[in-house]
């Protein structure tokens, strides 16, 4: 079956990963006959780039030709030919202030280099999980802006959620006007360029392809995913999604813990009958019973 669809979009964690950051096999084995079938995977994630290219490897990008959206769009890489499609950073006279509003606010915040991620605050228990999840080091550093120097694409504030989404509106309204500033998790404040968004980057990367936002599906869960379901035109999300992400999706997939991104490759881009049983689960949401029926039904999934 020839399918509509042409390029992949997948937020890794919560999307593609499952809860222990894993990517099952049932997962790679779908993935691969679509790559096959000549559709490119795009990986777009908050992640530094350094925190993608072990996924990317995983799945395979130098033999299929994938591409890498970091930064939540603020770089794109053709990861095959290992060139940069696009790049945006922040200004360099933003850093300061920045961290000064940190400070007020009573929240952390880190930038990276190449290899690590830079923090006056290396034992905060968010920026710990940042780094882990990137297989990142954490370098403490003693000024934080006098260690960005460099040109940086994202800069992240962490903090406990009910606090940092306090600090998100009043950065918004500070920044509102220059920069891009948005939660990717309840503990995640991303900062980035204006106009730096993942539908904004995928638009850049479709005309690069020559492709339209009608050959695109894009699945994900976070807050950051928003705009790309939004903007695709097939807008996944995972059953595991924030609220306000699945009120926006054409879609509704399986969870990550139950390989929602491979049903979605059956069911559109593969054309297998495996969709009945997803929509029956789908209706089935909300019952005491859809964890057993899911475990008796996929009982040879794995």
């Amino acid at each position: 079956m020839e399918t509509k669809y042409k390029i992949l979009v997948l937020d890794i964690d919560g999307t593609l990963t499952d809860s222990k950051k894993r990517i099952s096999r049932v997962t790679k084995r779908a993935l691969r006959k679509a790559q096959k079938k000549g559709v490119k995977i795009v990986l777009a994630s908050g992640r530094p780039t350094p925190g993608i290219v072990p996924v990317a490897e995983e799945l395979g990008f130098k033999e299929h030709g994938g591409y890498i959206l970091s930064f939540n769009g603020g770089k794109i890489i053709n990861y095959s030919e290992n060139s940069t499609v696009f790049e945006s950073v922040l200004p360099g006279e933003i850093i300061p202030s920045l961290y000064n509003d940190s400070v007020e606010n009573n929240v952390s915040i880190i930038s990276y280099d190449k290899t690590s991620v830079l923090t006056e605050t290396p034992d905060d228990e968010y920026i710990i999980k940042e780094a882990a999840l990137n297989k990142m080091p954490i370098t403490e550093v003693k000024s934080f802006v006098e260690a960005v120097q460099h040109p940086v694409t994202k800069c992240l504030m962490t903090g406990e959620p009910t606090h940092l989404a306090e600090v998100e509106q009043k950065i918004k309204v500070k920044y509102g006007e220059s920069l891009s500033i948005y939660r990717s998790e309840p503990y995640f404040l991303e900062i980035m360029p204006k106009g730096i968004d993942k539908a904004q980057s995928l638009s850049r990367l479709l005309q690069h392809l020559g492709l339209t936002k009608e050959q695109m599906i894009a699945c994900g869960d976070g807050f950051n995913d928003l705009s790309m379901i939004k903007y695709a035109g097939l807008g996944v999300a995972m059953s595991n999604a924030q609220k306000i992400v699945k009120r926006s999706a054409d879609y509704i997939t399986f969870t990550n813990d139950e390989n929602g991104v491979a049903h979605v490759v059956d069911k559109y881009i593969l054309g297998k009958k495996k969709e009945r049983v997803l929509e029956w689960k789908n209706r089935l949401r909300g019952s005491n019973l859809k964890a057993k029926l899911y475990r008796f039904i996929h009982r040879g999934d794995k």
